[in-house]
């Protein structure tokens, strides 16, 4: 199918309802997690297919650890599974993987299969896939700013130099465009502490369709819907339709 007309550039996604998805079923929540992996997969081949040059998949928060010790468990070995798996495919099609979040609290193991995929795909171009896991957005903005009062205390910046585009480039993905449109699954509306500083004036777009049920004719109707917005960036409209005239179509940055 062809790239549809307004092809956001970067999709960020929270994968929720494998848990309400197992339980529907009458299985256990592990086995959710499990289907979830098949709509990771649905999510990949639509960017490729439309264009999309990066995508955020929130996987597993800074909370996620608070969960039963089980579940976790088996979060922690299927994402072990997942990188065995998948890595040297996304390698082969072109997609760069890289990993967002306090790694640190991952096992030996994991952490170490990271930083291999990271290396592995580390040139690719075709399409930035960004896995946020144990990862939160109050986490990542106060990350940003211990950076920042480290460089101020060093002496490599002024407190005065400190504004808007010193704390974006020290957040996590600083070098990728802000989420065009943002995605989430499972019925909950609301962005649950991810991305913060990222969604700023990323369209929202919410579907009661549980995370493993994601296929592409949902997402193609999230990209209808971005579609058919009117992205002001606090202008008016008919400011923004100048702006669109006088480039040609394109939105403001």
């Amino acid at each position: 199918m062809a790239p549809h007309r307004d092809v956001p550039r970067h999709v960020a996604i929270i994968m929720d309802g494998n848990g309400r998805w197992a339980t529907r079923r009458r299985r256990p929540r592990a086995i959710g997690h499990r289907a979830g992996a098949r709509a990771v997969n649905v999510c990949i081949d639509f960017c490729l297919d439309q264009g999309i040059r990066a995508l955020t998949l929130f996987a597993f928060s800074s909370e996620n650890w608070g969960r039963p010790e089980e579940e976790v468990g088996a979060l922690m070995k299927l994402f072990l599974a997942a990188l065995d798996r998948e890595v040297e495919e996304l390698h082969r099609r072109g997609v760069e993987v890289r990993f967002i979040g306090d790694r640190a609290r991952f096992p030996a193991d994991i952490r170490a299969r990271m930083q291999a995929a990271e290396t592995l795909t580390r040139n690719n171009t075709r399409l930035t896939l960004a896995i946020a896991a144990s990862y939160g957005g109050r986490q990542d903005i106060a990350s940003a700013a211990r950076a920042l009062a480290e460089d101020v205390a060093a002496g490599r910046l002024r407190p005065d130099q400190i504004d808007e585009a010193a704390v974006a480039a020290r957040v996590a993905l600083a070098d990728l465009p802000p989420p065009d449109l943002f995605i989430r699954t499972g019925g909950d509306c609301r962005i649950s502490n991810f991305l913060l500083w990222q969604l700023a004036y990323t369209e929202l777009w919410f579907t009661e369709t549980l995370w493993p049920d994601l296929d592409a004719a949902t997402l193609h109707e999230a990209l209808r819907d971005f579609g058919a917005r009117e992205r002001r960036y606090g202008l008016t409209g008919e400011q923004v339709s100048g702006v669109r005239s006088s480039t040609h179509g394109s939105a403001p940055p």
